[in-house]
């Protein structure tokens, strides 16, 4: 990676510019590796509560459902931090508010872990939720701004990685030892995540300097874009497919593939190291086209989705489909996140934080109506179809955002629109490292 941008050095000190580009190429991986740990401890957050839910219920004394609340709970603050988070830290050092976010993220956390009812369970997790989306938010732009140009879109894959390395070792984890000594211990793990993550961003994240330029007035501006809500809308409704499908994923394995329980485990684990490498697929395909990047990978979503409605029956044509289904909404995220943060404009903050709001929107959607067909008694396949309906609606809302496009800007603005690559609309930061 190139080195921070820096005034031109005296030719008489040849050999004392040589060496700062290894030095910075250094600092700023291990600044991706923070900014990934922090990711991977909202990973683990996020998703640990559905893998201990019995334990919660037993340890409460509430029926599952009640308990479900808490997994609600964590959803909501993310919708309702994403903008809050955004608009706060417009103007703010990046590197301070990033620390800020995984500090409260790690109390909450352990509030979670001392919480002595369901209500206040509850309230710890929707506080944990709050700095979510604005951490990743933050940390796309920050990596954005540590790369070289042509590669912001594997710099956002890079720091996305968190969620499913977490899907992959963290939950897995974090499950078994809040089944073998306690859910609590699950929260007090993720707490601990938050505060060693807090740390590493605190002493290898570049320090940046206050972003004047940006304003809290700017930063709700993009409220008003067409395209924003837009963008928003492809999320909520287009990604709402896979959540409908994965919601379920555990009763399709056992009840309609036919297999024992203990295939679950060994399908999330095929789910998980896909979604590694569609994050990382999702990244270089963004460097390439943004828009050319929604669009492959939300068909693939969709013909997944439907595929696994007739593929669930059998072992290993489900088993295929589930990594198709992982490989291509991964990928579908991240060209999410680049798209958001160029059509928010000046509201960069803004924009690279609410794809996580949208994507909680989509969790909801989905699992929701997933559950509602199969309530009607359509059956545990159900949820596939419905699926791949949703991720037909966000392609349905993409073109419409071309349209609306091509109204505004003609044709040719379109074609340059098809070209929109990643880290468009970020500038190259000066920034030092303390």
């Amino acid at each position: 990676m190139s080195s921070p941008t820096v005034p031109s050095a005296p030719s008489s000190a040849p050999a004392a510019s040589a060496a700062p580009p290894r030095a910075g190429a250094q600092r700023h991986t291990l600044a991706f590796a923070a900014l990934i740990l922090g990711g991977v401890g909202i990973g683990i957050a996020e998703f640990v509560t559905m893998g201990v839910l019995p334990q919660i219920a037993t340890g409460l004394d509430v029926s599952i459902p009640t308990a479900g609340y808490a997994i609600s709970a964590y959803a909501l603050g993310v919708v309702v931090g994403a903008p809050i988070a955004a608009v706060g830290a417009a103007r703010a050092p990046r590197r301070a508010v990033l620390v800020g976010f995984m500090l409260l993220f790690a109390v909450a956390n352990a509030a979670a872990a001392l919480a002595p009812t369901l209500e206040t369970l509850v309230v710890a997790r929707f506080v944990a939720g709050l700095p979510h989306a604005g951490f990743f938010g933050l940390a796309s732009l920050v990596a954005i701004s540590l790369s070289p140009p042509g590669r912001g879109g594997r710099a956002v894959g890079t720091v996305m990685l968190g969620i499913p390395i977490a899907l992959l070792l963290g939950v897995p984890l974090g499950t078994w030892a809040g089944q073998v000594f306690g859910w609590r211990v699950s929260y007090w793990a993720v707490a601990v995540i938050g505060l060693v993550a807090a740390l590493l961003v605190r002493l290898w994240v570049p320090r940046t300097p206050r972003d004047r330029t940006q304003s809290r007035r700017a930063e709700l501006r993009a409220f008003t874009s067409t395209q924003f809500w837009l963008t928003l809308a492809i999320g909520a409704i287009g990604f709402g497919g896979m959540f409908a499908t994965y919601s379920y994923i555990a009763p399709t394995i056992t009840d309609v593939t036919g297999l024992p329980e203990f295939w679950v485990p060994i399908f999330l684990l095929v789910y998980g190291v896909v979604s590694i490498v569609g994050t990382w697929l999702g990244g270089r395909l963004g460097d390439w086209s943004v828009l050319r990047t929604l669009v492959l990978t939300g068909v693939g979503s969709a013909l997944s989705l439907l595929v696994f409605f007739w593929s669930s029956s059998a072992l290993v044509p489900a088993l295929l489909t589930v990594a198709a289904i992982g490989l291509t909404s991964s990928a579908w995220v991240v060209g999410l996140q680049l798209r958001l943060m160029h059509v928010a404009g000046s509201a960069k903050t803004l924009g690279a934080a609410m794809n996580h709001a949208s994507l909680n929107v989509a969790n909801a959607l989905g699992a929701w109506v997933g559950g509602l067909v199969i309530t009607a008694g359509y059956g545990y396949r159900a949820p596939a179809l419905v699926g791949a309906a949703l991720s037909v609606g966000g392609l349905l809302v993409l073109g419409i955002s071309l349209l609306v496009h091509r109204r505004d800007v003609g044709p040719r603005g379109v074609a340059a629109a098809g070209r929109e690559t990643a880290g468009a609309s970020e500038p190259r930061e000066v920034s030092r490292v303390d």
